[in-house]
C-alpha cells in the first residue's frame, strides 16, 4: 500500500509540475518574442549607426567598371608610434585609391586629385603614425579604412570607395 501511494504522490507531483510549466511557457513565451523583436530594432539601429559614422560608401557596391584608381606616386616611409619597446618603428607603403566615377563629386576632385596628392599624403601619414608596430601589422585593413574614412572626411565627399597598399613593408 505505501509504494501505491508514494507512486500516486509523484504522479501527482509530476502533473503539477508539467502544468506549472505549461502556464510558464505560455506566460513567458509572448514576453520572449517582444524581447527579441526590441533586441533585433536595436541591433539593426546600431548598425547602420556604426555604418554611417565610418566609411560611408563600400567599394563592393560600386560596379568594377564605374571604379577609377589612383596610385600615390611614390613609396611613403613613415614613423609608427612608439610601442614601449625602445626602437623606432617604421612603415613603407605604396597606395592606390579607387574612386567612383559616377558619383558627383569625382567630377570636381577625382579627375584632377594628383593636384592634391601633398594633402592625401598628409593625411595618410597622420592616420598611420597613430598606429604602433604591432597595431599596423595586426589588421592593414583597419588602418585602410582609417584612411578611406580620414579622406571622405578631408574631401567631404564618399567618391573615394577604398584605399589599398600594393607594397607594405613594416620595421
Amino acid at each position: 500500500m505505501k509504494k501505491n501511494l508514494i507512486t500516486v504522490v509523484i504522479l501527482a507531483l509530476v502533473l503539477v509540475n508539467l502544468v506549472l510549466t505549461a502556464i510558464l511557457t505560455i506566460t513567458i513565451l509572448p514576453e520572449t518574442k517582444k524581447a527579441n523583436e526590441l533586441i533585433t530594432q536595436v541591433c539593426t539601429a546600431i548598425n547602420l549607426e556604426l555604418r554611417s559614422g565610418s566609411v560611408t560608401s563600400d567599394s563592393m557596391s560600386v560596379p568594377i567598371d564605374k571604379v577609377a584608381t589612383h596610385d600615390i606616386p611614390e613609396k611613403m616611409t613613415i614613423n609608427l608610434k612608439d610601442s614601449g619597446d625602445g626602437k623606432t618603428h617604421y612603415a613603407t607603403v605604396s597606395v592606390s585609391l579607387s574612386m567612383n566615377t559616377d558619383s558627383d563629386d569625382y567630377k570636381e576632385y577625382g579627375e584632377t586629385i594628383s593636384e592634391k596628392d601633398s594633402l592625401i599624403k598628409s593625411e595618410i601619414n597622420a592616420v598611420i603614425s597613430e598606429y604602433t608596430y604591432e597595431e599596423f601589422n595586426a589588421s592593414h585593413q583597419d588602418v585602410q579604412n582609417a584612411i578611406l574614412a580620414a579622406l571622405q572626411k578631408m574631401f567631404n565627399s564618399d567618391f573615394i570607395v577604398s584605399v589599398g597598399f600594393s607594397e607594405v613593408t613594416a620595421q
